[in-house]
C-alpha cells in the first residue's frame, strides 16, 4: 500500500483519495482543471506497476516505494508551482528509474512531453549510475575539484530546467526515507547530496530545497556537530520562523510611519549554514549573529541609511557589527548595509539593507552574491564561463515562470546557450572537463602527458572508437596505451581533427623536439617525401624551398618537420609559392562567373554560370544577399533575377529549361583541375562517401570513373576535381585517407 502521510487526503478505507489529491496538487501548484486528466493517468500507472511488482524502493527505508516516491516528488515541485507535465514526469520517474516499467510502454497515454522529461533526468542519474560500479565511487572521497566537475557535467546535460528540478526533487525525497536506512546508505545519499545537488539548488536559486538538503545531509555525515547546533539553538527552526515575521511586522509599521516604500523579508538560518559559518570564520555559537536575518529593499542609497537609522531607533546595535558595504564595496562589486541589532526578547537578529538595484546585482549580475559565497570552490577552471552561463539561463527561466505564472512552459520557454565544454568520465568514475568536440587523444592529454604520448586507441562507452573521434557529455572514455611512446605526427595534422586543445598540441610539440636529431631529420624528409610524391610535385628544389622558410639548410627543414615545430601544411605552401613564381603556364578553369552592372563599376560574381556571359536582371535589381535564380536568354548569356521577381516565377513555368541554380559569390581564386587515383577495397557505400567527402571539403568535381576488380575486391577511381592550391589538395587527400577501406590516394601525373 502506499506510504500516506498525515497531510494527504484519505478516503473512507483510509487510503489515499486520488481525487482529493489532485485537487490539492492543482491548487498548489496553480493548475486549473485541464491538468488533471494527464496526472490521473501517471497516477493509475505508477498505482498499477506498484500493484504488479510490489517491492519497496532499493535502500529508502520500510515503507517507500516507486508510487509513494512518485507522489511525494510531484508534491515538491508543486510548491515550485510546476506544469502538469513535470508533475506527471514526477510521479512516473521512480518507477522507470527502477526498471518496473519501459518508458515506451505509457508513451502513447502520457505524451512526448512527459517521456522527454523522464529521458533527461534518467541521464541526471547516470552519474550516480556509474559510480556504483567503480572500484572508488565518485561520491565517496572525491575532492572539491571532481565535485565541482561533476555539477557541471550535471548543468551541461540539461536543456530544460524542469529535468533539473524533478532531479532535486527525487534526490530531496531520497534524503528523507534514508532516515532508517543502513549507515552506510544514508552517509552515501548524503556525501552525493551535499556535494552535488544542494550546491545545484543554491545556484538555481531554490533556497527552501536547499536548506532541507544540506540540513539532512549534515545531520547523516556529522551527527555529533548535528546535535550539538540543534541543542545550542534555543528554538525549533519553526518558532524562529515566526519570530522574524513578527519582526519583520514591527519594520514594516515603522516604515510605514515615516513614508518609506521597502520590501521587507526575512529567513532563520538553518543548522547546516551556522555550523559553516562557525567553521570557515573559526568562531563560536555565541559570535554567530545571523541566525535571525531579514533584508530590507529600498528605492534608492539614501533610503538605505534612512533605515539603518530606523533600526537603530527600534534596538540596540551590536559594537563591532556594522559593515558598510555601500561605501566601502566588497572586491567583487557587492554592496549593502550590514548591522546586527538585540531585537525583541534580547535575541540577537541581523539586518542587511540595499537597493533593488544592489539587490539584483548581487543575486543574479556579474558579481553576484552566490559567486562570492562559492569562491572557496572555485577550481579555476576555464570551463568556468560555460558553467556561469548555463546557470545564469535556468535561473532566467525559473524567473520567467515566476513572473508570467500559470502560463504553459512550452509557449515562450527561452531557449538555451550553446554549450562550449564537455564533461566526460574516467573509467574510475572521476569527472574531466574539456572543449567542445575534444577527442580521446585530448582526453588522454588531460589525464596525463605520458597518457597521451603511449595512446593506441579508444574505446568509448564500453566500444573501440577511432581516435579523431568527438567526445560528448556523459562518455565514459578509455585510453588504451602501448609500452613504446610513439604518437603520430598525423595527429598535429589539423585537418584530420585528432588534437584539438593547445595542451595536447604543445605536449606533442614538446615530445617530437625531444627526439634524436638523426631521427627527426629522417622522419621530416619521410613525410615531405611521401606527401610530395602523393601530390606528384616532381621537381621542387628543395634547397630553394628550405632557403624561402628561413631556413638555414635543408637538414633544418627535415628536423623542423620531423620535430613538428613546422606542419607538413606550411611546407606544402611555400612549395606552392615557389612553383607559382617558376611557372605562370598553369591553365586555369573557373566555375565562377562575372555578372555586368549597368552603370556600375562594381565586381558582382555569380556562382553557377562559369564562363557564361551573365548579367544582373533590371526588372528586379537584385543585390548580394538577395535569394537569385538565372534564365538562360538568347543571345545575351544568363540573366540574374530575384527569386520572388515576376518575370522569373512567369518563365519557370513556361520555361523551366531555361532556369538554373545559381549563388552570390566572393572573388573567386583561380582553379586547377587536378586528376586523382583513388584506390580501395570494395564496399557498399564507399563511392557515396568519397563524393559526401568531398562535396562537404567544396570541392568541385568535373568527372569520375570507378572500376571494380572482383576478383580482388577492389575498386580503382580516377576523379577531376577542380583546386585552388597545394595545400587544398593535400587536406583533400588526408581527409579521404581517414575513410573506411582506401588503401591510397594521389595525384595523377
Amino acid at each position: 500500500m502506499v506510504k500516506v502521510r498525515e497531510d494527504r487526503p484519505l478516503d473512507v478505507h483510509g487510503a489515499l483519495d486520488i481525487s482529493s489529491w489532485l485537487d490539492k496538487i492543482c491548487s498548489t501548484s496553480h493548475l486549473d482543471d485541464s491538468a488533471k486528466p494527464i496526472l490521473e493517468k501517471a497516477c493509475n500507472i505508477a498505482n498499477q506497476v506498484e500493484r504488479e511488482e510490489g517491492n519497496n524502493l532499493t535502500g529508502w527505508g520500510e515503507g517507500y516505494t516507486t508510487y509513494s516516491a512518485g507522489l511525494e516528488m510531484a508534491e515538491i515541485l508543486a510548491d515550485l508551482q510546476m506544469d502538469k507535465y513535470t508533475l506527471a514526469a514526477a510521479i512516473l520517474y521512480r518507477s522507470v528509474r527502477e526498471n518496473k516499467v519501459e518508458v515506451s510502454d505509457f508513451a502513447e497515454q502520457i505524451g512526448d512531453t512527459v517521456v522527454s522529461l523522464i529521458d533527461g533526468v534518467q541521464k541526471m542519474a547516470s552519474i550516480s549510475a556509474i559510480s556504483n560500479h567503480t572500484d572508488e565511487a565518485v561520491f565517496g572521497l572525491q575532492t572539491q575539484e571532481q565535485a565541482e566537475n561533476v555539477r557541471k557535467m550535471l548543468v551541461a546535460m540539461v536543456d530544460d530546467v524542469r529535468i533539473a528540478l524533478i532531479k532535486l526533487a527525487e534526490r530531496t525525497c531520497a534524503i528523507r526515507a534514508v532516515k532508517k536506512a543502513a549507515v552506510d546508505k544514508r552517509k552515501k545519499v548524503a556525501k552525493e547530496v551535499s556535494d552535488i545537488y544542494a550546491p545545484l539548488a543554491h545556484r538555481l536559486g531554490i533556497g527552501h530545497i536547499k536548506w532541507e538538503l544540506e540540513d539532512l545531509a549534515f545531520r547523516y555525515l556529522k551527527p555529533y556537530d548535528y546535535k550539538y547546533i540543534a541543542k545550542l539553538l534555543d528554538e525549533k527552526r519553526l518558532n524562529r520562523q515566526t519570530y522574524i515575521e513578527d519582526v519583520i511586522d514591527i519594520i514594516q509599521g515603522k516604515l510605514r510611519q515615516d513614508s518609506i516604500e521597502a520590501e521587507v523579508y526575512g529567513r532563520a538560518k538553518h543548522i547546516y549554514s551556522i555550523w559553516r559559518k562557525m567553521h570557515r570564520k573559526n568562531i563560536g555559537f555565541s559570535e554567530v549573529y545571523d541566525i535571525r536575518a531579514v533584508r530590507v529593499l529600498v528605492g534608492s542609497e539614501r533610503d538605505c541609511y534612512a533605515v539603518l537609522g530606523l533600526i537603530h531607533a527600534l534596538w540596540r546595535n551590536i559594537p563591532h557589527e556594522f559593515d558598510d558595504y555601500i561605501a566601502n564595496p566588497k572586491e567583487n562589486g557587492y554592496r549593502s548595509l550590514h548591522t546586527a541589532v538585540v531585537g525583541p526578547y534580547n535575541r540577537v537578529l541581523e539586518i542587511q539593507i540595499r537597493t533593488h538595484q544592489m539587490h539584483e546585482e548581487a543575486e543574479f549580475g556579474v558579481c553576484a552574491h552566490w559567486r562570492y559565497k562559492d569562491t572557496d570552490s572555485d577550481n579555476g577552471s576555464d570551463s568556468r564561463d560555460s558553467y556561469e552561463k548555463k546557470i545564469e539561463w535556468l535561473r532566467q527561466v525559473l524567473e520567467w515562470h515566476d513572473e508570467v505564472g500559470g502560463s504553459p512552459w512550452e509557449d515562450e520557454m527561452p531557449k538555451g546557450i550553446a554549450q562550449d565544454r564537455i564533461y566526460v568520465f574516467t573509467p574510475d568514475g572521476h569527472v574531466v572537463d574539456l572543449p567542445e568536440n575534444a577527442t580521446p587523444v585530448d582526453f588522454a592529454f588531460r589525464i596525463h602527458s605520458d597518457v597521451g604520448i603511449h595512446c593506441r586507441g579508444a574505446k568509448v562507452n564500453g566500444r573501440i572508437v577511432p581516435l579523431n573521434h568527438a567526445l560528448k557529455t556523459a562518455d565514459q572514455v578509455e585510453v588504451l596505451t602501448g609500452k613504446r611512446a610513439s604518437p603520430s605526427r598525423d595527429w598535429l595534422n589539423p585537418a584530420l581533427g585528432y588534437v584539438t586543445t593547445s595542451k595536447g598540441r604543445s605536449r606533442l610539440h614538446q615530445w617530437f623536439k625531444e627526439q634524436d636529431w638523426d631521427q627527426n631529420v629522417a622522419d621530416g624528409r619521410a613525410m615531405l617525401d611521401h606527401e610530395f610524391k602523393r601530390l606528384a610535385v616532381k621537381s621542387l628544389d628543395y634547397e630553394a624551398l628550405a632557403k624561402k622558410l628561413n631556413l638555414k639548410s635543408l637538414e633544418d627543414l627535415y628536423a623542423a618537420v620531423g620535430t613538428a615545430d613546422m606542419s607538413v601544411e606550411k611546407a606544402i605552401g611555400a612549395a606552392q609559392r615557389l612553383i607559382s613564381d617558376n611557372d605562370t603556364s598553369r591553365t586555369v578553369s573557373s566555375l565562377v562567373g562575372r555578372a555586368s552592372v549597368e552603370d556600375n563599376d562594381a565586381e558582382v560574381y555569380i556562382n553557377g554560370v562559369g564562363n557564361l556571359l551573365s548579367h544582373l536582371a533590371q526588372c528586379c535589381k537584385p543585390i548580394p544577399g538577395d535569394s537569385i535564380s538565372g534564365y538562360i536568354t538568347v543571345g545575351r548569356g544568363v540573366s540574374i533575377h530575384r527569386k520572388d521577381c515576376p518575370s522569373i516565377l512567369q518563365r519557370q513555368n513556361e520555361e523551366p529549361e531555361r532556369i538554373i541554380a545559381v549563388d552570390w559569390a566572393e572573388k573567386p581564386n583561380s582553379l586547377y583541375a587536378v586528376v586523382i587515383q583513388i584506390e580501395a577495397f570494395d564496399r557498399h557505400g564507399l563511392l557515396r562517401d568519397v563524393s559526401t567527402l568531398l562535396d562537404r571539403e567544396k570541392v568541385n568535381v568535373t568527372s569520375m570513373l570507378s572500376q571494380s576488380n572482383k576478383e580482388r575486391n577492389t575498386v580503382d577511381m580516377k576523379l577531376t576535381i577542380e583546386i585552388a592550391d597545394l595545400g587544398t589538395l593535400s587536406r583533400v587527400f588526408a581527409k579521404l585517407n581517414q575513410l573506411p577501406n582506401i588503401s591510397s590516394v594521389r595525384r595523377d601525373g
